[in-house]
Protein backbone atom coordinates (compact mmCIF):
# COMPACT_ATOMS: atom_id res chain seq x y z
CA UNK A 1 0.00 0.00 0.00
CA UNK A 2 1.43 3.31 -0.96
CA UNK A 3 2.36 5.60 1.58
CA UNK A 4 0.78 9.18 2.32
CA UNK A 5 3.56 10.90 0.96
CA UNK A 6 3.15 8.55 -2.31
CA UNK A 7 -0.14 9.35 -2.66
CA UNK A 8 0.58 12.91 -2.02
CA UNK A 9 3.54 13.36 -4.82
CA UNK A 10 0.88 11.31 -7.29
CA UNK A 11 -1.74 13.64 -6.67
CA UNK A 12 0.39 16.85 -7.61
CA UNK A 13 2.07 15.40 -10.64
CA UNK A 14 -1.84 14.68 -12.09
CA UNK A 15 -1.28 17.31 -15.42
CA UNK A 16 -4.86 19.21 -15.72
CA UNK A 17 -4.84 21.37 -19.16
CA UNK A 18 -4.61 25.14 -17.92
CA UNK A 19 -7.87 25.87 -20.49
CA UNK A 20 -9.70 22.79 -18.44
CA UNK A 21 -8.57 24.11 -14.83
CA UNK A 22 -9.33 27.90 -15.39
CA UNK A 23 -13.16 27.05 -17.00
CA UNK A 24 -13.77 24.62 -14.03
CA UNK A 25 -12.58 27.19 -11.24
CA UNK A 26 -14.41 30.10 -13.20
CA UNK A 27 -17.67 28.13 -13.15
CA UNK A 28 -17.42 26.84 -9.98
CA UNK A 29 -16.58 30.79 -8.34
CA UNK A 30 -19.23 32.22 -10.41
CA UNK A 31 -21.80 29.58 -8.84
CA UNK A 32 -20.98 30.13 -5.27
CA UNK A 33 -21.08 34.12 -6.30
CA UNK A 34 -24.53 33.60 -7.37
CA UNK A 35 -25.09 31.21 -4.08
CA UNK A 36 -24.03 33.57 -1.83
CA UNK A 37 -25.86 36.48 -3.15
CA UNK A 38 -28.75 34.58 -3.20
CA UNK A 39 -28.15 33.86 0.83
CA UNK A 40 -27.27 38.06 0.94
CA UNK A 41 -24.38 37.98 2.39
CA UNK A 42 -22.90 40.97 3.68
CA UNK A 43 -19.42 41.49 2.01
CA UNK A 44 -16.31 42.84 2.80
CA UNK A 45 -12.52 43.40 1.11
CA UNK A 46 -8.81 43.31 1.75
CA UNK A 47 -7.16 43.20 4.58
CA UNK A 48 -7.34 45.51 7.53
CA UNK A 49 -3.67 44.83 8.53
CA UNK A 50 -2.37 47.87 6.86
CA UNK A 51 -4.75 49.81 8.95
CA UNK A 52 -2.66 48.32 12.09
CA UNK A 53 -0.53 51.70 12.59
CA UNK A 54 -3.87 52.63 13.74
CA UNK A 55 -3.78 50.85 16.97
CA UNK A 56 -0.03 51.51 17.86
CA UNK A 57 0.19 51.15 21.43
CA UNK A 58 -3.40 48.52 21.91
CA UNK A 59 -3.05 45.97 18.80
CA UNK A 60 -1.46 43.93 21.32
CA UNK A 61 -3.08 44.91 24.19
CA UNK A 62 -3.77 41.87 26.97
CA UNK A 63 -8.00 40.74 26.48
CA UNK A 64 -7.75 41.39 30.42
CA UNK A 65 -6.77 45.25 29.43
CA UNK A 66 -9.56 45.06 26.35
CA UNK A 67 -12.21 43.96 29.22
CA UNK A 68 -11.13 46.62 31.27
CA UNK A 69 -11.54 49.43 28.83
CA UNK A 70 -14.84 48.60 27.55
CA UNK A 71 -17.60 50.65 28.27
CA UNK A 72 -19.23 51.39 25.05
CA UNK A 73 -22.66 50.62 24.26
CA UNK A 74 -23.54 47.79 22.59
CA UNK A 75 -22.44 47.72 18.64
CA UNK A 76 -24.26 44.96 17.09
CA UNK A 77 -26.62 46.41 14.77
CA UNK A 78 -25.06 49.65 14.32
CA UNK A 79 -21.74 47.82 12.15
CA UNK A 80 -22.58 47.27 8.94
CA UNK A 81 -20.38 46.08 5.86
CA UNK A 82 -21.82 47.00 2.58
CA UNK A 83 -20.32 46.50 -1.05
CA UNK A 84 -18.95 49.85 -1.84
CA UNK A 85 -17.69 49.04 -5.31
CA UNK A 86 -17.18 46.10 -7.95
CA UNK A 87 -14.63 45.82 -10.47
CA UNK A 88 -15.29 43.12 -13.25
CA UNK A 89 -13.81 42.67 -16.20
CA UNK A 90 -14.02 39.46 -18.54
CA UNK A 91 -13.11 38.14 -21.87
CA UNK A 92 -12.51 34.44 -23.26
CA UNK A 93 -8.97 33.75 -21.72
CA UNK A 94 -9.62 36.24 -18.33
CA UNK A 95 -11.66 37.14 -15.75
CA UNK A 96 -11.42 39.40 -12.49
CA UNK A 97 -14.15 40.37 -9.73
CA UNK A 98 -13.16 42.39 -6.99
CA UNK A 99 -15.71 44.04 -4.49
CA UNK A 100 -14.59 46.86 -2.21
CA UNK A 101 -16.14 47.08 1.02
CA UNK A 102 -16.98 49.80 3.34
CA UNK A 103 -17.39 49.39 7.16
CA UNK A 104 -20.36 52.14 8.21
CA UNK A 105 -21.26 52.06 12.28
CA UNK A 106 -17.73 52.25 13.96
CA UNK A 107 -18.24 54.71 16.71
CA UNK A 108 -14.22 55.35 16.38
CA UNK A 109 -15.42 57.63 12.62
CA UNK A 110 -11.14 58.01 11.77
CA UNK A 111 -10.48 54.19 12.33
CA UNK A 112 -13.60 53.72 9.67
CA UNK A 113 -12.27 56.18 7.51
CA UNK A 114 -8.76 54.89 7.52
CA UNK A 115 -10.13 50.71 7.06
CA UNK A 116 -12.35 52.27 4.32
CA UNK A 117 -9.38 54.35 2.57
CA UNK A 118 -7.27 51.23 3.01
CA UNK A 119 -9.92 48.86 1.38
CA UNK A 120 -10.17 51.46 -1.55
CA UNK A 121 -6.57 51.74 -1.98
CA UNK A 122 -5.81 47.88 -1.59
CA UNK A 123 -8.24 47.03 -4.21
CA UNK A 124 -7.25 49.77 -6.95
CA UNK A 125 -3.90 47.95 -7.04
CA UNK A 126 -5.18 44.43 -7.08
CA UNK A 127 -7.34 46.00 -10.33
CA UNK A 128 -4.27 47.80 -11.79
CA UNK A 129 -2.16 44.75 -11.35
CA UNK A 130 -4.70 42.13 -13.04
CA UNK A 131 -4.78 44.34 -16.17
CA UNK A 132 -1.18 45.09 -16.45
CA UNK A 133 -0.57 41.38 -16.37
CA UNK A 134 -3.15 40.47 -19.09
CA UNK A 135 -2.17 43.26 -21.25
CA UNK A 136 1.57 42.23 -21.52
CA UNK A 137 2.23 40.05 -24.50
CA UNK A 138 5.25 38.38 -23.30
CA UNK A 139 3.55 37.02 -20.15
CA UNK A 140 3.21 33.48 -22.33
CA UNK A 141 2.84 31.65 -19.32
CA UNK A 142 -0.57 33.27 -18.28
CA UNK A 143 -2.37 32.74 -21.07
CA UNK A 144 -6.18 32.00 -19.07
CA UNK A 145 -5.84 33.74 -15.61
CA UNK A 146 -8.89 35.06 -13.55
CA UNK A 147 -8.49 36.45 -9.78
CA UNK A 148 -11.97 36.88 -7.74
CA UNK A 149 -12.04 38.19 -4.14
CA UNK A 150 -15.08 37.55 -1.84
CA UNK A 151 -15.84 38.61 1.34
CA UNK A 152 -17.73 37.56 4.10
CA UNK A 153 -19.06 38.82 7.75
CA UNK A 154 -17.98 35.51 10.11
CA UNK A 155 -18.90 37.46 13.44
CA UNK A 156 -20.79 40.21 14.07
CA UNK A 157 -22.00 40.51 17.89
CA UNK A 158 -21.86 43.39 19.89
CA UNK A 159 -18.15 43.06 20.88
CA UNK A 160 -16.14 41.98 17.53
CA UNK A 161 -16.73 42.08 13.69
CA UNK A 162 -14.87 39.32 12.33
CA UNK A 163 -14.43 39.60 8.02
CA UNK A 164 -13.32 36.21 6.08
CA UNK A 165 -11.44 37.98 2.88
CA UNK A 166 -11.25 34.77 0.16
CA UNK A 167 -9.30 35.25 -2.86
CA UNK A 168 -9.01 32.86 -5.96
CA UNK A 169 -6.34 32.88 -8.09
CA UNK A 170 -6.43 30.96 -11.21
CA UNK A 171 -3.17 30.59 -13.77
CA UNK A 172 -1.79 26.97 -14.60
CA UNK A 173 -3.38 26.32 -11.56
CA UNK A 174 -6.36 27.42 -8.92
CA UNK A 175 -5.17 28.39 -5.55
CA UNK A 176 -7.62 29.81 -2.53
CA UNK A 177 -6.31 31.46 0.14
CA UNK A 178 -8.37 33.31 3.20
CA UNK A 179 -7.51 35.83 5.49
CA UNK A 180 -9.59 36.87 8.49
CA UNK A 181 -9.41 40.05 10.44
CA UNK A 182 -10.90 39.77 13.95
CA UNK A 183 -11.71 43.12 15.00
CA UNK A 184 -12.55 44.45 18.61
CA UNK A 185 -15.22 46.87 17.80
CA UNK A 186 -15.98 48.49 21.95
CA UNK A 187 -12.48 48.72 22.06
CA UNK A 188 -11.23 49.75 18.58
CA UNK A 189 -8.27 47.34 17.93
CA UNK A 190 -7.39 44.43 15.51
CA UNK A 191 -6.36 41.06 17.54
CA UNK A 192 -3.72 39.10 17.01
CA UNK A 193 -3.51 35.60 18.11
CA UNK A 194 -0.44 35.93 20.44
CA UNK A 195 -2.64 38.86 22.35
CA UNK A 196 -4.71 35.90 23.18
CA UNK A 197 -2.81 34.09 25.02
CA UNK A 198 -0.19 35.08 28.39
CA UNK A 199 3.00 33.16 26.35
CA UNK A 200 4.06 31.13 23.13
CA UNK A 201 3.03 27.73 25.02
CA UNK A 202 -0.11 28.19 22.75
CA UNK A 203 1.89 27.17 19.72
CA UNK A 204 2.37 23.59 21.19
CA UNK A 205 -0.95 23.32 22.63
CA UNK A 206 -2.79 23.99 19.33
CA UNK A 207 -0.68 21.88 17.44
CA UNK A 208 -0.60 18.92 18.80
CA UNK A 209 -4.63 19.55 19.23
CA UNK A 210 -4.99 20.04 15.38
CA UNK A 211 -2.66 16.58 14.52
CA UNK A 212 -5.29 14.53 16.73
CA UNK A 213 -8.48 16.02 15.14
CA UNK A 214 -6.53 15.28 11.41
CA UNK A 215 -6.07 12.01 12.79
CA UNK A 216 -9.46 11.53 14.08
CA UNK A 217 -10.85 12.80 10.83
CA UNK A 218 -8.65 10.70 8.61
CA UNK A 219 -9.56 7.53 10.80
CA UNK A 220 -13.76 8.21 10.38
CA UNK A 221 -13.46 9.56 6.76
CA UNK A 222 -11.46 7.74 3.97
CA UNK A 223 -12.00 11.09 1.70
CA UNK A 224 -10.34 13.15 3.80
CA UNK A 225 -6.50 13.74 4.01
CA UNK A 226 -3.66 15.76 5.59
CA UNK A 227 0.11 16.27 5.40
CA UNK A 228 1.08 14.07 8.71
CA UNK A 229 3.75 11.49 7.92
CA UNK A 230 6.54 11.94 9.73
CA UNK A 231 8.95 11.33 6.37
CA UNK A 232 7.03 14.13 4.44
CA UNK A 233 9.06 17.19 3.89
CA UNK A 234 6.65 19.68 4.00
CA UNK A 235 4.47 17.30 6.49
CA UNK A 236 2.43 19.71 9.10
CA UNK A 237 4.09 20.07 12.26
CA UNK A 238 3.16 23.42 14.12
CA UNK A 239 1.28 26.38 13.79
CA UNK A 240 2.77 29.49 12.82
CA UNK A 241 3.02 31.69 15.64
CA UNK A 242 0.81 34.42 13.49
CA UNK A 243 -1.10 31.32 12.42
CA UNK A 244 -4.85 31.99 10.42
CA UNK A 245 -7.70 32.60 12.91
CA UNK A 246 -10.51 34.10 13.48
CA UNK A 247 -13.01 33.83 16.53
CA UNK A 248 -16.75 32.46 15.99
CA UNK A 249 -19.77 33.87 17.37
CA UNK A 250 -19.83 31.19 20.50
CA UNK A 251 -16.31 32.28 21.28
CA UNK A 252 -14.46 29.31 19.67
CA UNK A 253 -10.77 29.60 18.32
CA UNK A 254 -11.00 28.62 15.13
CA UNK A 255 -7.56 28.36 13.08
CA UNK A 256 -7.67 27.92 9.26
CA UNK A 257 -4.99 26.70 6.78
CA UNK A 258 -5.13 27.79 3.00
CA UNK A 259 -5.28 25.54 0.17
CA UNK A 260 -2.72 23.35 0.07
CA UNK A 261 -0.98 24.23 2.71
CA UNK A 262 -1.60 21.07 5.58
CA UNK A 263 -3.96 18.90 2.71
CA UNK A 264 -4.35 18.21 -0.96
CA UNK A 265 -5.69 20.67 -3.26
CA UNK A 266 -9.23 19.28 -2.92
CA UNK A 267 -9.77 19.36 0.68
CA UNK A 268 -9.77 23.18 -0.19
CA UNK A 269 -9.30 25.36 3.07
CA UNK A 270 -9.62 24.04 6.07
CA UNK A 271 -10.30 24.85 9.55
CA UNK A 272 -10.14 23.47 13.16
CA UNK A 273 -12.09 24.36 16.22
CA UNK A 274 -9.99 24.43 19.28
CA UNK A 275 -12.31 23.35 22.58
CA UNK A 276 -11.44 26.08 24.91
CA UNK A 277 -10.57 23.75 27.37
CA UNK A 278 -7.24 22.46 25.80
CA UNK A 279 -6.19 26.34 26.20
CA UNK A 280 -7.56 27.82 29.56
CA UNK A 281 -4.31 27.55 31.25
CA UNK A 282 -2.89 30.00 28.75
CA UNK A 283 -5.41 32.37 27.73
CA UNK A 284 -5.35 35.82 28.70
CA UNK A 285 -8.85 35.94 29.91
CA UNK A 286 -12.22 34.36 28.56
CA UNK A 287 -13.27 38.09 27.56
CA UNK A 288 -12.58 36.42 23.80
CA UNK A 289 -12.21 33.09 23.85
CA UNK A 290 -14.97 31.39 26.26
Amino acid sequence: MKKLYDLKNDYLKVQIPDELEFLVKKSIMKKEKNMKRKRKFLTCTASVAAAAAVFVGTINISPVAAQAMSNVPVLKDLVKVVTFREYHYEDDSHELDIKVPQINGLENSELEDILNDNYIKENEQLYKEFMDQIGNEDNLNEKYFALYTDYEVKTNTDNLLVVANHKTEIAASGYETVHYNNIDKQNKLLITLPSLFKDDSYIELISENIKSQMKEQMKADEDKSYFLENDMTDSFTSIKEDQNFYINSDGKLIISFDEYEVAPGYMGIVEFTIPTNVLQDVLESNYYIK
